[in-house]
């Protein structure tokens, strides 16, 4: 009776031993493919000249929308960052555009597109204006790098926007903000309140700060605006929630 019951036992863990060992199996099988497969699409996504030649920047842009409504839908592409995928981009960058954004912590540029590590070049600003330097900044983004699409993208909620609504005086933020201000001046034809106070004011301002950015863009860089001319450059407009994290194309 002893021998049986140690035989059964023994039987039993022999069963348990097995099925684990199955599973775990399994569990390595099927975790492996995912892995190369991620591996595999980063060191595709890197860009190249290639890659960045072959591009039009009406393909650009709706990458970029495309891009937008993966991050809305809580579907970003996953991404490695590992040795091999930061040495890949250490020979050169490709980026596909040049995105002008406004200083604002909440508007994470390339999360936003959907875009990876030498996919786009970022500028930054409060208020999200141009002056000489962010111009050249931008022709060396397009002219030098390659780059087929500048988005000039505001946001939501912009205490830039606000503060030149206010005529805020502080320091150099006055002078910064005076840059702000034809976008106020251009609103004055709005319907309503015309208050910081007034979100659909702040917005209408906003999208003319826009607006006017790319007027600046296009009168103060014969180089953009040749490329433009030539069909080698795309320039737009976005107006960006910070409620849903969608994009708003502005004309």
């Amino acid at each position: 009776m002893v021998n049986k019951l140690i035989h059964s036992t023994l039987l039993i863990a022999a069963m348990q031993l097995m099925i684990a060992c199955n599973s775990s199996t399994k569990h390595e099988t099927t975790s492996a493919p995912v892995k190369d497969t991620l591996v595999a699409y980063e060191t595709k996504h890197v860009m190249t000249k290639a890659a960045q030649d072959s591009l039009t920047p009406e393909a650009v842009l709706q990458e970029f929308i495309e891009g937008n409504k993966r991050f809305t839908s809580g579907n970003l592409t996953q991404r490695e960052h590992s040795d091999a995928i930061r040495k890949a981009v250490t020979g050169g960058q490709y980026p596909k555009a040049m995105v002008l954004s406004c200083l604002d912590s909440r508007v994470p540029v390339e999360d936003v597109f959907d875009q990876g590590l030498g996919d786009v070049f970022v500028g930054r600003v409060a208020g999200n204006f141009v002056n000489t330097d962010l111009l050249g900044s931008m022709e060396f983004a397009c002219k030098v790098a390659g780059a087929k699409l500048i988005i000039v993208m505001g946001h939501q909620h912009c205490g830039a926007i606000k503060s030149a609504i206010d005529d805020v005086h502080l320091g150099n933020i006055t002078a910064m903000l005076s840059n702000i201000k034809p976008a106020v001046a251009m609103s004055q034809d709005f319907e309503g309140e015309k208050s910081s106070k007034n979100d659909v004011f702040v917005k209408a301002v906003n999208k003319n700060n826009v607006r006017n950015t790319l007027a600046q863009i296009r009168s103060k860089s014969e180089i953009l605006r040749e490329m433009e001319n030539k069909g080698e450059l795309k320039i737009v407009g976005a107006y960006y929630s910070l409620l849903t994290g969608k994009l708003e194309l502005i004309d």
